[in-house]
């Protein structure tokens, strides 16, 4: 009687002290919870005030007119994919960024490699990331000196000519011609090496040595610690690299912008062009319209690469 009576005191004791130990876990990871909302909700308020509300807007407006605001429905959307402006922009745009985003990929790469053998290579490194400090203006006064029709680049050209017989005066007017796309993506390339340099080397840097030299010592070559260590290990980097491409490839515009003006030569005539002709315009419904599709695709490209990042993993 008494070992009964000793074992449900036990039992009523230990529930006891479950109770209040989970009280008190509770308690803290409330307490933690709070300190996370405190922390994330002067971020969210900035995301929702400036980012999230005025989106919103623009998606009712790209229903109404620029005007009166009168209800429109989805004509604003059929007038734009019926635009001529519009679809070269598309795909001129497009074309860039499927063009630059694997050259950039494989140049910062490439160079990385190169990088990552040097012991004291500080101020090589350092150098890459001097493009991406350098005013627009600036580099907008070099293509002009360089690519224009008497620019740098055609009397260099006409003196190799003249010196070797093998061509005449090089007239070329670069800008103004299908090669203004090639110096625009050569431009792209130069500006934004540097970011993909250092964030190739961060990753190539954090791989243990000791799994490289346990491949070495099993009779791995370069190219095979290359092929199974090194760029397996390398997706995180390849990610990150790939969305800061993509966005840093909608911000050429002000370079073809202050080089060619609203209206350069049509190879070059991108999203952000017809954006800002609209706006001069006052074509604000249209302007939204275009706005909201090409916000959606962005979101969806975004998408489909975490979700391949995610299987890859």
């Amino acid at each position: 009687m008494h070992l009964l009576e000793d074992k449900e005191r036990s039992l009523h004791n230990n529930s006891w002290a479950r109770s209040k130990w989970n009280v008190g876990n509770g308690r803290k990871y409330r307490r933690k919870q709070l300190a996370f909302l405190c922390f994330l909700l002067p971020s969210f308020a900035g995301v929702l005030l400036f980012v999230l509300l005025p989106f919103l807007d623009v998606i009712k407006r790209s229903f109404q007119t620029a005007v009166t605001g009168e209800l429109t429905g989805l004509k604003n959307y059929g007038l734009i994919f019926k635009n001529q402006a519009f679809l070269l922009a598309v795909k001129n745009t497009a074309r860039f960024t499927v063009v630059c985003i694997p050259l950039l990929v494989l140049v910062g790469l490439f160079v990385a490699f190169l990088l990552s053998g040097l012991k004291d290579g500080a101020v090589i490194k350092s150098i890459y990331l001097f493009p991406m400090a350098m005013p627009t203006a600036t580099i907008v006064l070099v293509w002009k000196l360089v690519f224009y029709r008497q620019g740098f680049l055609n009397l260099f050209l006409s003196k190799i000519g003249e010196i070797t017989g093998l061509w005449g005066e090089v007239t070329m007017d670069y800008l103004g011609t299908g090669a203004s796309f090639w110096v625009l993506v050569a431009s792209y390339l130069w500006k934004n090496t540097g970011y993909t340099v250092v964030l190739w080397l961060a990753g190539i840097l954090a791989i243990p040595n000791e799994l490289l030299e346990a491949a070495r010592v099993d009779g791995a070559g370069r190219w095979k610690c290359i092929r199974y260590i090194i760029l397996p290990n390398l997706k995180g980097s390849l990610y990150t690299i790939v969305i800061l491409s993509f966005l840093n490839s909608f911000k050429i515009y002000r370079e073809a912008y202050l080089v060619a003006g609203s209206y350069p030569q049509e190879n070059i005539y991108l999203l952000q062009h017809l954006f800002n002709n609209w706006f001069v315009n006052l074509e604000f419904d249209k302007m939204a319209a275009a706005a909201v599709c090409v916000g959606g695709f962005l979101f969806v490209v975004i998408m489909v690469l975490q979700r391949l990042w995610d299987r890859a993993d």
